[in-house]
């Protein structure tokens, strides 16, 4: 915790010791949610609100004991006797403390949005951020819950959408009245399944596949429906869809009543297909690896599976799976150059993830995880283990990651290389540069135009994005001039982070 080191707040820092050393060490928090802990244990000093009183504020970002997480949990475990802060790890539990962290990241970051500057864009302006400039044009209205976007060779783009038609907006970008006939019915399963991603095989120019991600349906034997993410590929003859075939079906015991967390993009590699597959509400399945629940998987891009995949000697394990561990993926891309495989996930509250994904590694979900429940009960002491992998960047609190591309082309240069990963919950769009595997900046170029479902870099190296607002729309930034007056000056200024 972090306390003022006035002098003349000794008498306040002896109040401090008598209120908390009053706490009994039989007093049960099991069971409590971590704002019921922190109105019991640390309210009194640090106010209700977070904005302090006998003690500092554990909002505004300014920490004297150190401002990490695990400075953060060895203060509130091991207190801090000099100035009178009792320690709790005889009375919270390693979880319980965890959650207390997240629960005091949350109100940083409320705070932090409540004052910061972010880049909000003006389609009747240009909008500065650290490299670049751009203006936001809006292009396409009239969409419903349009999940993901892909782009035609001959300017056309198709857009899925959530309830389950395959759309096409012209090289105007007018949006045709009519969907896709004869596409593959998608189980519109409530909020989170239906129609997903849409994606063109990397040779679409010489083969014409087209690749979608969907939720299938079956019935069980009382007749209920039951659900699971699969992949299907065809082509469009002139309005039509022909040609179809079935990449990945799950086995159909794997099918569940849940309409929960079907994750999932497709992302394309020498021949591979990568795609995911979120827990569907099971926190067992990802450690599973009979299970297709909370994996990235990894085919040839006609469906069969490759006789390197990590697990495909094991009688135990589907042979497809490429990571395991996850619980729901919804950005996935591929850099161009290195190959490596980025991916971006949904923690529970906090604990989002943007990972770096290797051949056969456990993610940890949900043995590990940053983040805890959503009614603020713990999910696990552990943020770390050995033989699981630690993402390149944590978000806590949750910004509901979705939508991930890597930015190449000429139209932002000095973008050339860096991620961007929409944001559902915060409504933004970040910036990551990776340099040898760690995130060495971070920034948010947009903020507060609607919950970011997709990102795409267009043919011409402009920024698309689908979002899921009121209208739902598809958007693209273009860039403004530069300041180039002062591009050095901004170029040694810290990207905001989150």
């Amino acid at each position: 915790m972090k306390h003022k080191n006035s002098l003349s707040q000794l008498l306040q820092f002896t109040a401090i010791y008598l209120i908390l050393t009053t706490t009994s060490p039989a007093q049960d928090f099991s069971g409590m949610r971590a704002e019921e802990i922190y109105q019991n244990l640390c309210a009194t000093c640090h106010g209700a609100e977070f904005e302090g009183g006998l003690a500092g504020s554990l909002a505004d970002g300014e920490w004297i004991h150190g401002n990490s997480d695990e400075q953060i949990q060895h203060s509130i475990t091991d207190g801090i006797p000099d100035k009178g802060m009792e320690a709790f790890g005889d009375v919270l539990t390693v979880s319980q403390v965890r959650g207390l962290v997240v629960l005091i990241r949350e109100r940083e970051q409320e705070e932090h949005y409540r004052t910061a500057t972010y880049p909000v864009p003006d389609p009747e302006n240009v909008t500065r951020t650290r490299y670049h400039a751009y203006r936001v044009e809006i292009l396409t209205e009239g969409l419903h819950t349009p999940w993901a976007v892909a782009f035609l060779p001959d300017g056309r783009k198709l857009v899925t959408e959530r309830s389950g038609p395959l759309r096409i907006i012209d090289a105007d970008n007018r949006l045709d009245p009519e969907p896709v006939e004869g596409i593959p019915q998608a189980v519109f399963n409530g909020p989170e399944g239906g129609m997903m991603d849409v994606a063109l095989h990397p040779d679409f120019e010489k083969n014409g596949w087209i690749y979608l991600a969907l939720v299938d349906g079956l019935r069980d034997e009382n007749g209920d429906s039951i659900t699971e993410t699969a992949v299907v590929r065809g082509r469009i003859d002139g309005h039509r869809w022909v040609d179809q075939e079935w990449i990945y079906k799950a086995d159909p015991k794997s099918y569940t009543r849940s309409g929960a967390h079907y994750g999932t993009r497709i992302a394309f590699d020498n021949g591979y297909i990568y795609f995911a597959i979120g827990q569907r509400g099971d926190r067992d399945d990802p450690q599973d690896l009979s299970s297709p629940n909370g994996k990235i998987f990894r085919l040839y891009d006609d469906g069969r599976i490759p006789e390197d995949n990590p697990f495909v000697d094991d009688p135990n394990a589907l042979a497809g799976i490429w990571s395991y561990g996850h619980r729901n993926p919804q950005g996935l891309t591929i850099d161009e150059e290195t190959h490596d495989l980025y991916e971006t996930e949904h923690g529970a509250r906090g604990g989002d993830e943007f990972n770096l994904i290797l051949k056969g590694r456990n993610y940890g979900w949900p043995v590990i995880t940053h983040g805890m429940n959503y009614n603020g009960t713990p999910i696990t002491p552990y943020t770390e283990m050995e033989g699981m992998e630690q993402p390149l960047v944590h978000w806590t609190p949750s910004i509901a990651p979705c939508g991930l591309d890597q930015y190449r082309g000429t139209a932002f240069p000095q973008w050339d290389g860096d991620i961007l990963a929409g944001s559902l919950r915060a409504q933004e769009l970040h910036r990551l540069r990776v340099r040898d595997g760690t995130v060495v900046e971070e920034e948010v170029i947009l903020k507060g135009i609607g919950r970011v479902r997709d990102v795409r870099i267009g043919p011409e190296g402009y920024i698309y994005l689908l979002t899921n607002t009121d209208p739902d729309r598809l958007v693209r930034l273009l860039p403004a001039d530069v300041y180039k007056h002062q591009l050095e000056d901004i170029s040694k200024e810290p990207a905001n982070k989150m």
